[in-house]
């Protein structure tokens, strides 16, 4: 075959494999859409985790004041008000609208969330897939270091590595993905086990395809489903973590969080002067967005353990 010809014929190839990918992906986003709607409690915490990701996206748009903002009536500070028309949830003790911070919480827990979750998919399916199938001296350093994952608690992990680089949201989030992959990665490992074992693995072995091809075309779509369902229960556990970590004081105090909201309602008092406007409205935010992963998660567990719809 000439050069002209093969110049002719790369576009054509080009094309194809675009056609390809966008007719994979289309599918994809088909079964993702079809697993949300045949799941009711999955599409609930979809739509739960899209109201606070549109929340942190447009907060400056929602929040009617600056959420550090000491607002002043009259050249007075507004202290310590009730909900009314002009302050929805009240102020706080130093001023500042409840409501603002209330909606400014939703970023930072939407980035611990998200990001914690990537940590989790990425670095304990990684883990996972090299030990169970390379297994001998590689799965026992990579589940070494696992056990040792295992061994640390993981909260007081969280708040001395905080203390120690600085409050910031970001190490708080490098202190979970420090962590949050271990039991992902022991999942993993044992479904990878069994999945290299299966007479399509073999048979990309007889044909000359590489480890990492095996590995990453081979076995890799068989056991992401469960990666997922990890990353969806890591979501919810990194934002209570952040906001327990917030409301023990050390969280980044340039960022309104939930939490941070939580510990300057106790530090004030408002439980005991009943200013419950400013202690549930947070605390259901938080109790919201864990709730979301684990019913996603639990549309996740049907789907690979369909004897479960039995039971």
């Amino acid at each position: 075959m000439n050069t002209d010809v093969r110049m002719e014929q790369r576009p054509v190839q080009v094309a194809y494999r675009k056609a390809g990918f966008l007719a994979v992906l289309g599918k994809n986003l088909a079964g993702v859409y079809r697993f949300l709607k045949n799941d009711p409690f999955s599409m609930t915490g979809a739509v739960i985790y899209l109201f606070f990701i549109l929340i942190a996206l447009f907060a400056p748009l929602l929040a009617p004041y600056d959420p550090h903002e000491m607002i002043k009536h009259n050249g007075k500070l507004a202290f310590n008000q009730p909900p009314s028309a002009e302050h929805w949830l009240g102020t706080t003790n130093m001023g500042r609208d409840i409501f603002s911070q209330l909606v400014y919480g939703a970023k930072p827990a939407m980035m611990v969330g998200l990001t914690a979750a990537f940590f989790v998919v990425v670095v304990g399916t990684l883990v996972g897939l090299f030990a169970g199938y390379y297994k001998g001296r590689v799965d026992g350093v990579l589940m070494r270091v696992t056990d040792i994952a295992f061994g640390i608690p993981f909260e007081p992990f969280v708040i001395v590595l905080v203390a120690f680089l600085g409050p910031s949201v970001w190490n708080i989030v490098l202190a979970m993905g420090l962590l949050l992959w271990r039991d992902t990665a022991r999942v993993i490992r044992s479904q990878v086990l069994t999945v290299r074992e299966r007479s399509f693995v073999e048979a990309a072995k007889i044909s000359g395809a590489s480890d990492l091809r095996i590995l990453f075309v081979q076995v890799a779509p068989n056991i992401l489903p469960l990666s997922f369902l990890y990353g969806s229960l890591a979501m919810g556990w990194a934002i209570l973590t952040e906001a327990a970590v917030s409301f023990l004081g050390f969280g980044d105090p340039a960022m309104m969080s939930w939490g941070f909201m939580l510990n300057d309602a106790y530090a004030s008092q408002a439980l005991s002067r009943e200013a419950y406007w400013w202690i549930i409205p947070p605390g259901i935010f938080i109790m919201l967005t864990v709730m979301a992963g684990f019913y996603i998660g639990r549309g996740s567990e049907e789907i690979l353990y369909p004897r479960l719809k039995n039971q």
